[in-house]
């Protein structure tokens, strides 16, 4: 590569795509061996080197490697495969929080809260001004889009909008103490 030494500094120049090969090839079968070892996954290893030589190439203009050319690639396949395991840890533990919380929410009382959500939606709808539940039902139960129910029922567009939105936002006063509010916002919404 182009490495010019300014007061201990190299600079890798990406001009010169001959030295950016003979550096990767110098380099790539030690830091595979070397991302082997932390991962333990030849693929991922190869993956690592990769991004980090992509990384190099994309911003040569902007690296400086204060020490050698070599240190800087072992040091960047190192911190590569280290957020790699990190981003797993996270994925994993997010994997058994989602199995966690699907076991809880098969639960026994998973039907009579179902059922209690079902009973109060009655009520509120039963509530609800009679052009407002009549909207809100066409929309939610027939799912029609709002210019047919302006047409079914021979109102303006602007008044279907209206409604709905009054619509909801009773009920969602009527259900807040019985829902999570980004739950209930998901299923009025």
């Amino acid at each position: 590569m182009n490495v010019a030494i300014a007061d201990h500094v190299t600079y890798l120049s990406r001009d010169r795509e001959a030295e950016f090969e003979r550096v990767f090839k110098a380099h790539f079968k030690g830091l595979h061996a070397y991302a082997c070892t932390i991962l333990r996954d030849d693929i991922m290893a190869e993956e690592m080197v990769q991004n980090v030589f992509c990384r190099l190439w994309e911003k040569t203009d902007h690296i400086e490697i204060k020490e050698s050319v070599s240190g800087y690639l072992y040091r960047s396949v190192y911190h590569e495969s280290l957020n790699y395991i990190k981003h797993l840890k996270v994925r994993d533990a997010y994997q058994t929080y989602a199995i966690n919380q699907m076991e809880h929410s098969n639960n026994t009382s998973h039907p009579l809260e179902l059922k209690e959500l079902e009973q109060r939606l009655d009520k509120a709808l039963k509530e609800l001004p009679e052009k407002c539940r009549t909207i809100f039902q066409m929309s939610r139960f027939e799912e029609l889009k709002y210019q047919e129910i302006a047409d079914r029922l021979q109102l303006p567009l602007k008044t279907v909008e209206n409604q709905m939105g009054k619509a909801l936002r009773l009920l969602r006063l009527k259900l807040v103490d019985f829902l999570p509010a980004s739950i209930l916002l998901f299923l009025l919404s």
